[in-house]
């Protein structure tokens, strides 16, 4: 949902989605993952998507993503409609312009922490040097390092380095400090603010944790498949500020 002013900025808008509606079919029971939601998202923005689990965030996520499809309705990415693409068009949309950071790190182990970066230059169009990405979330020094080497917490900051090594016009993050405690989530949720404000991408985070909000410039609240709110945040507060 758009707040008033932003539509009419021209090329601001990146996602533009109306009417989302995701069914899944389970055996003679359906499931309403998403009941009609209408939401856009600007460019540089830090989106925090908020609701308990199994209120459709994860869902909205993979749609805008590219991860999934939905049932009914349209979304758009720029000019670009998404809905009705076929598995080749959605593979280079996401290969283009996606980056994913996922509650598991899903690093592999055999690779140190710069090889798993350098994994995405064979993909993308214009890759960042992946010291550099690395250097963004504060493990240059750690750049030699396996997996196995690493703590929970720098696992996932190699992720979001892997994720943004393709320079994506959107970092989409599914509960990226699920699996980890309190101290540890800062340091993470520092390095996902520090790609947003240092390379403008615009930033959706979902989360059941809504001392986390306080980190966005909109808050969207998802209840039962519904945006149940949308709200600007006024003074925006640092990971180290939040209260959990």
């Amino acid at each position: 949902m758009s707040q008033p002013g932003e539509r009419d900025q021209p090329g601001n808008c990146i996602f533009h989605a109306e009417g989302l509606t995701k069914t899944y079919e389970m055996g003679e029971v359906s499931v309403s993952a998403l009941r009609g939601v209408d939401v856009d998202l600007f460019a540089g923005e830090f989106i925090v998507i908020l609701g308990a689990s199994g209120s459709g965030k994860s869902t909205l996520l993979n749609i805008l993503g590219g991860l999934d499809v939905p049932t009914a309705g349209t979304v758009r990415f720029r000019d670009h409609e998404l809905t009705g693409a076929d598995e080749n068009e959605l593979t280079l949309y996401r290969r283009q312009h996606i980056g994913f950071v996922f509650q598991f790190y899903n690093l592999i182990s055999s690779l140190t922490a710069l090889e798993n970066v350098a994994l995405v230059a064979d993909i993308a169009e214009n890759p960042m040097e992946p010291a550099e990405a690395l250097r963004l979330v504060g493990l240059y020094d750690r750049r030699d390092h396996f997996p196995s080497q690493l703590s929970g917490g720098e696992q996932q900051r190699v992720a979001i380095a892997r994720a943004i090594g393709k320079r994506p016009d959107v970092l989409l993050c599914d509960e990226p400090t699920g699996a980890l405690d309190v101290k540890t989530g800062t340091v993470v949720l520092d390095a996902i603010a520090r790609i947003n404000q240092e390379l403008g991408t615009l930033t959706a985070v979902i989360t059941h944790n809504a001392a986390i909000a306080e980190m966005a410039d909109r808050v969207i609240s998802l209840s039962d498949g519904r945006i149940a709110d949308v709200r600007r945040v006024q003074t925006r507060k640092q990971a180290r500020e939040l209260v959990w």
